[in-house]
C-alpha cells in the first residue's frame, strides 16, 4: 500500500466520510457530552483509541472469526478495549471519567466502531485498518471538539473552562441543553454542506 493510498484512507475518515458531519453516526455521545471542550476531546480520543485498537485486532483475526458469530466477536473485542480505556481514565483522569460517565461504557455499542469493524477492518489488512481507525477516530474527535467549542462558548461564555465573556454578557443557556445540541449540530452540518457545494461549484466553473 503506497503513501497516497495510506493518506487517502486517513483523509476519508477525517473529512470525506466524517462519522458525525457526513454519516451522522454516534449521535448519542455527540449530543450528550459536547457541552464543554474538555468533555468533547476526552470522549473523542477515548473512542478513537478503542476504534484504532479494535480495528487492528479484528483485522488480525478476520480469517479466524467465523462469519456467523462475527458481530458478537467484534463486540467482545471492542468491550475489552473499552474496559482498558475506562480503567485508564479512572486512574489518570478521574474528573473526566466522572463527567463522561455512562458514555464511556457505551462506546462498546457505538455504531461508528461497529460499522468500521464490519465494513473495513474485517476486509482489509492491519495497516489499512489501523489508518482507517486513526482517520475515523480523529474525524469523530474533531467533530466533537468543534461542536463542544461552539456550545461551551455560547452556552457558558467560556472555552476550556476559561471565561471569555461570561462575566460581562449572559450566555445563551439553551445551547447547553439537548435542543441546543441539535440546533448547533444542524447549523454546523448546514455550513459544511454549503462550503462543500460552493467548492464543487467553483471547480465546475
Amino acid at each position: 500500500m503506497n503513501t497516497n493510498k495510506n493518506l487517502s484512507v486517513v483523509i476519508n475518515g477525517l473529512v470525506k466520510e466524517n462519522p458525525t458531519f457526513v454519516q451522522l453516526l454516534g449521535m448519542c455521545p455527540t449530543l450528550a457530552v459536547t457541552t464543554s471542550l474538555k468533555n468533547g476531546l476526552g470522549m473523542g480520543l477515548s473512542a478513537a483509541a478503542v476504534l484504532t485498537a479494535s480495528n487492528v485486532l479484528i483485522s488480525l483475526l478476520r480469517k479466524l472469526i467465523p462469519s456467523k458469530v462475527r458481530i458478537a466477536a467484534y463486540i467482545v473485542i471492542i468491550a475489552a478495549f473499552v474496559t482498558l480505556v475506562q480503567m485508564s481514565l479512572n486512574a489518570f483522569f478521574p474528573d473526566l471519567a466522572s463527567q463522561l460517565g455512562i458514555f464511556i461504557p457505551l462506546i462498546v455499542v457505538n455504531c461508528i466502531i461497529l460499522a468500521r469493524a464490519e465494513a473495513f477492518a474485517s476486509k482489509n489488512d492491519v495497516l489499512s485498518s489501523a489508518l482507517d481507525g486513526i482517520g475515523t477516530g480523529l474525524g469523530f474527535t474533531a467533530a466533537l471538539c468543534i461542536i463542544s467549542t461552539v456550545r461551551e462558548f455560547f452556552g457558558f461564555g467560556t472555552i476550556w473552562g476559561i471565561s471569555i465573556y461570561a462575566d460581562k454578557i449572559a450566555p445563551i443557556a439553551i445551547v447547553t441543553m439537548p435542543p441546543g445540541g441539535f440546533i448547533v449540530l444542524g447549523l454546523l452540518i448546514a455550513l459544511i454542506n454549503y462550503i462543500a457545494a460552493k467548492r464543487k461549484g467553483d471547480k465546475a466553473s
